[in-house]
């Protein structure tokens, strides 16, 4: 029989300490956050949410409090889930309660980074939970030399999560229109590449191609990857910059690439 998972909010010491003793165990003592700065974040305005099964902590997603222009946020700043828990759900599980929680003491937005080329990640976060996307940083987190992030820089997409709009709770969806603008790849020796010459047209929506396995191309050909990296933090700037937002990531049931749907930013219902 299948244990059940229960979702509930962390408010103690005890369980602060849970998920530290997690956080180290999910990232082999890369450094868990210290007890005494969660326990004071989630006092504080901050959000804890933990998944478990059996009494045991398998799961959770930690927030704290953002203010920047005037404006109140939740940062979401991280989420584990233990290996032998995953694939079930879990952390959409966590999300969504997140999203209830957060409304229910106020927040409108939440934000939190990820790296745009993970594209389950960009599945999970446009897709799924409808978040929205114009912001992209440069190498966010410095030099990392972790399995995911050797070798390349860190750079991230900053979501934005209107957890009361209607493109989240209605579930808004953006049909491809006809004339929508697929920036071109190409197949090489080494793998798919971006194959985009001059500018980007104006288009009413616009297809950014990423590799569907990405993490297969860097083990393969860390040249191959970086360029990925590079062009398309390119493409991404320039259109943020024209107004563009991303909202969706679509898979492909077959071939190398996943493309990302963006759209003019003031077209949407948030």
């Amino acid at each position: 029989m299948t244990s059940t998972i229960d979702i509930r909010v962390l408010n103690s010491n005890e369980e602060m300490r849970q998920m530290y003793q997690l956080e180290e165990f999910i990232w082999q003592g890369e450094g868990g956050i210290p007890v005494h700065q969660t326990i004071t974040a989630i006092r504080n305005g901050g959000l804890a949410i933990g998944a478990y099964c059996d009494d045991q902590l398998v799961g959770f997603s930690y927030s704290f409090a953002g203010f920047k222009d005037g404006k109140v946020y939740l940062c979401s700043h991280n989420m584990g889930i233990h290996p032998e828990y995953r694939d079930r759900g879990i952390g959409a599980s966590l999300k969504n309660r997140q999203k209830t929680e957060a409304a229910r003491i106020g927040y409108d937005m939440l934000t939190w980074t990820y790296d745009p080329l993970e594209t389950r990640n960009g599945y999970l976060n446009l897709a799924k939970l409808r978040a929205v996307c114009s912001t992209y940083i440069e190498n966010c987190y410095g030099e990392f030399d972790d399995g995911l992030n050797a070798g390349l820089p860190t750079d991230r997409f900053k979501v934005e999560w209107w957890v009361k709009s209607r493109h989240v709770n209605e579930r808004l969806q953006t049909p491809i229109a006809d004339d929508v603008f697929y920036i071109p790849w190409k197949e090489t020796a080494s793998g798919p590449a971006l194959a985009l010459n001059g500018e980007i047209p104006d288009a009413k929506q616009i297809m950014v191609p990423v590799p569907a396995a990405f993490q297969k191309i860097k083990q393969e050909d860390i040249g191959l990857a970086l360029d990925w990296r590079l062009k398309t933090r390119a493409v991404f700037q320039e259109l943020f910059k024209k107004g563009y937002a991303a909202v969706s990531l679509e898979r492909s049931k077959e071939g190398p690439m996943h493309h990302y749907l963006l759209v003019k930013r003031f077209e949407l219902q948030i």
